[in-house]
């Protein structure tokens, strides 16, 4: 069973994090040590989960916290926008688990279709969606677990099938390509 929850909490695409009463964390999946390593959590996130533990401790949760905490923020390096969902337990623990997902330029795209149209594999499809996604070579390679060398050769590859010179060339023909069809959703 241990390996199943490992396999799924390092795979799945939300970033877990949980923390005791003394905001120390007791569990960070590794989507969430990848945010880690770039941005800071938000202080919102930390204010709440204080309120929190905070509400427990009064035995005053219902009253203090109406339910799940919905916390939007944009950061400097990043040209999407984060969303962090903060849940608690009571018992066992206590303890907050904050969720994080990232609003991304990727979802806006129909990339099995752009995939198909210009025979892309699905590892070139991978890293270009983390282009889209506004990361650098070095954080595709870490998330997807590859050389740095190995992002650029499917970098150059993607270039050479979609008939583009550079990241920006690619950003804008597929923004211009997105503009051309139907909205998705």
């Amino acid at each position: 069973m241990k390996d199943i929850e490992a396999f799924v909490f390092g795979k799945m695409p939300t970033g877990v994090i949980v923390f005791d009463r003394k905001l120390g964390v007791l569990f960070a999946n590794r989507r969430a040590e990848l945010f880690l390593k770039r941005f800071r959590l938000p202080n919102e996130v930390t204010t709440v989960s204080r309120r929190i533990f905070d509400a427990i401790t009064l035995a005053r949760v219902k009253e203090t916290i109406p339910g799940e905490v919905h916390i939007m923020k944009k950061f400097e390096d990043s040209p999407n926008n984060w969303i962090f969902t903060v849940h608690f337990c009571e018992e066992p623990g206590p303890f907050v688990a904050v969720f994080i997902v990232e609003e991304s330029l990727s979802n806006k795209f129909d990339l099995a279709k752009i995939r198909m149209q210009f025979r892309l594999t699905r590892r070139e499809t991978d890293v270009m969606r983390r282009v889209l996604n506004g990361m650098k070579n070095t954080e595709i390679a870490e998330e997807l677990e590859i050389a740095e060398q190995t992002v650029k050769d499917y970098l150059s590859n993607i270039y050479m099938k979609i008939g583009v010179e550079n990241r920006f060339a690619l950003m804008s023909f597929l923004l211009t390509l997105a503009g051309s069809e139907p909205a998705r959703g």
